[in-house]
């Protein structure tokens, strides 16, 4: 059952992200319409995720989103936090890798919904190139998301933090927004199964601006992974309730339904 929903869910994403990169082709007259479509996109994902696949997101700690322009700093662990955290904001930018910008179509809408592109080629202006692009993202009063460890880490993996999140923090003068999850238990990054359950994603209470970029760097990872790890065993738990217990090993390892921690 669980791998013919998964496949059901995995045909049902994708038949449903064509269509919709397609028909919300014409939104690409205002940044703002190409937020929505990928608003709409985030929104059609997650109750595939949840009729399909059986798997529901829970938002927690929305009340802790201040409102104006604002850096989020999320904990990174599949494709599934990038679709959902479309939703919260209204007016989103990503930072993400340049060549993205080069994805037919979906590049597109990077492009025109003014995502902040980082070029790795640029060596030691890369941060220079990337605060000139947030900045411009903030004075437009956008939430400018940024995964600290720069790609997707397995459940349980130790943390990899690295310097971008703590120049942006130190550079925009903003407050900071840390973002908890658990959902590499049920969206594994490199898995063909959609767990069922309940996956969190939690908003945490917002940094304010003005910290040490060493001390802010140091509060962050450290509210993110407690934050993080909570939810882990809480994810865990809930897997093991349905028979289908998780191991989150040491050390990086994918985690494994039969509680092996291999793959």
């Amino acid at each position: 059952m669980l791998l013919l929903r998964s496949l059901a869910f995995n045909l049902c994403f994708y038949v449903a992200t064509a269509l919709i990169a397609i028909g919300g082709l014409p939104a690409f007259v205002s940044r703002q319409g190409v937020i929505r479509v990928a608003q709409f996109w985030g929104r059609t994902v997650l109750w595939l995720l949840r009729v399909v696949g059986g798997t529901r997101v829970e938002f927690r700690g929305l009340h802790n989103i201040p409102p104006g322009p604002l850096l989020v700093a999320a904990k990174h662990q599949s494709a599934l936090e990038t679709l959902a955290l479309t939703i919260p904001f209204d007016d989103f930018a990503y930072v993400l890798k340049r060549e993205l910008m080069w994805t037919p179509i979906v590049g597109w809408y990077f492009a025109r919904g003014g995502m902040v592109p980082i070029d790795r080629a640029k060596g030691s202006k890369v941060m220079a190139a990337m605060n000139a692009s947030a900045k411009a993202a903030i004075g437009q009063g956008r939430q400018l998301i940024i995964f600290p460890e720069g790609t997707r880490r397995p459940a349980g993996a130790p943390p990899a933090y690295k310097q971008g999140a703590s120049h942006l923090y130190t550079a925009l003068n903003v407050p900071c927004l840390p973002v908890a999850l658990n959902t590499g238990l049920y969206w594994r990054r490199r898995g063909f199964r959609r767990m069922p359950g309940t996956t969190v994603i939690e908003f945490l209470p917002v940094i304010p601006p003005g910290l040490p970029r060493i001390q802010f760097l140091n509060t962050v990872q450290e509210r993110i992974e407690t934050a993080s790890t909570a939810l882990l065993a809480e994810g865990r738990a809930d897997l093991a309730r349905q028979g289908h217990p998780v191991a989150v090993p040491v050390g990086g390892a994918e985690p494994s339904p039969d509680g092996s921690g291999t793959l």
